[in-house]
Protein backbone atom coordinates (compact mmCIF):
# COMPACT_ATOMS: atom_id res chain seq x y z
CA UNK A 1 0.00 0.00 0.00
CA UNK A 2 1.28 3.34 -0.81
CA UNK A 3 1.73 5.78 2.25
CA UNK A 4 -0.02 8.38 1.05
CA UNK A 5 -2.81 6.16 1.74
CA UNK A 6 -2.45 6.17 5.11
CA UNK A 7 -2.69 9.90 5.01
CA UNK A 8 -5.00 11.29 7.91
CA UNK A 9 -7.90 13.96 6.60
CA UNK A 10 -10.25 15.52 9.07
CA UNK A 11 -13.22 13.05 9.84
CA UNK A 12 -16.38 12.83 8.42
CA UNK A 13 -19.38 10.53 8.58
CA UNK A 14 -21.38 9.85 5.75
CA UNK A 15 -24.88 7.92 5.41
CA UNK A 16 -26.56 7.30 2.02
CA UNK A 17 -29.88 7.23 1.25
CA UNK A 18 -30.65 8.17 4.62
CA UNK A 19 -30.27 4.51 5.86
CA UNK A 20 -29.24 3.43 9.13
CA UNK A 21 -25.36 2.39 7.52
CA UNK A 22 -22.74 4.81 7.90
CA UNK A 23 -18.86 5.20 7.07
CA UNK A 24 -16.53 6.91 8.79
CA UNK A 25 -13.77 8.00 6.85
CA UNK A 26 -10.81 9.03 8.55
CA UNK A 27 -7.81 8.84 5.85
CA UNK A 28 -7.20 9.07 2.14
CA UNK A 29 -7.73 5.03 2.13
CA UNK A 30 -11.19 5.50 3.38
CA UNK A 31 -12.11 7.97 1.35
CA UNK A 32 -10.65 6.06 -2.10
CA UNK A 33 -12.85 2.72 -0.91
CA UNK A 34 -15.73 4.56 -0.03
CA UNK A 35 -15.87 5.98 -3.62
CA UNK A 36 -14.63 3.30 -5.47
CA UNK A 37 -16.92 1.04 -3.86
CA UNK A 38 -19.56 2.29 -2.24
CA UNK A 39 -20.85 5.17 -3.69
CA UNK A 40 -24.29 5.34 -5.41
CA UNK A 41 -23.11 7.24 -8.37
CA UNK A 42 -19.92 7.01 -10.75
CA UNK A 43 -20.51 9.64 -12.95
CA UNK A 44 -20.79 12.77 -11.17
CA UNK A 45 -18.51 15.65 -11.78
CA UNK A 46 -18.00 15.99 -8.60
CA UNK A 47 -17.65 12.05 -7.81
CA UNK A 48 -15.16 12.23 -10.51
CA UNK A 49 -13.19 15.42 -9.24
CA UNK A 50 -13.06 13.73 -5.66
CA UNK A 51 -11.35 10.53 -7.39
CA UNK A 52 -8.17 12.76 -8.66
CA UNK A 53 -7.94 14.81 -5.34
CA UNK A 54 -7.76 11.53 -4.00
CA UNK A 55 -4.98 10.13 -6.20
CA UNK A 56 -3.24 13.57 -5.86
CA UNK A 57 -3.00 13.02 -2.06
CA UNK A 58 -1.68 9.45 -2.38
CA UNK A 59 1.24 10.77 -4.22
CA UNK A 60 1.77 13.88 -1.69
CA UNK A 61 0.68 16.87 -4.78
CA UNK A 62 -2.15 18.21 -2.32
CA UNK A 63 -2.71 18.18 1.61
CA UNK A 64 -5.21 15.60 2.78
CA UNK A 65 -7.80 17.71 4.06
CA UNK A 66 -8.51 18.97 0.34
CA UNK A 67 -9.87 14.94 0.37
CA UNK A 68 -12.49 16.01 2.77
CA UNK A 69 -13.64 18.87 1.16
CA UNK A 70 -14.14 16.88 -2.32
CA UNK A 71 -16.23 14.22 -0.60
CA UNK A 72 -18.53 16.81 0.54
CA UNK A 73 -19.16 18.39 -2.79
CA UNK A 74 -19.52 14.57 -4.12
CA UNK A 75 -22.18 13.76 -1.66
CA UNK A 76 -23.79 16.78 -2.25
CA UNK A 77 -24.37 15.54 -5.77
CA UNK A 78 -24.71 12.12 -5.01
CA UNK A 79 -27.24 12.89 -2.32
CA UNK A 80 -25.26 11.44 0.41
CA UNK A 81 -26.09 12.77 3.96
CA UNK A 82 -23.39 13.61 5.96
CA UNK A 83 -23.34 13.39 9.73
CA UNK A 84 -20.17 15.32 10.87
Amino acid sequence: MKPGMRRKIPALTLRKDGGSTCRRINTVRDAVETLLEHWPIDDGEEYLTAVHVCLDAIHGRIAPGAVRDAMLRAAEEAGVSVLQ
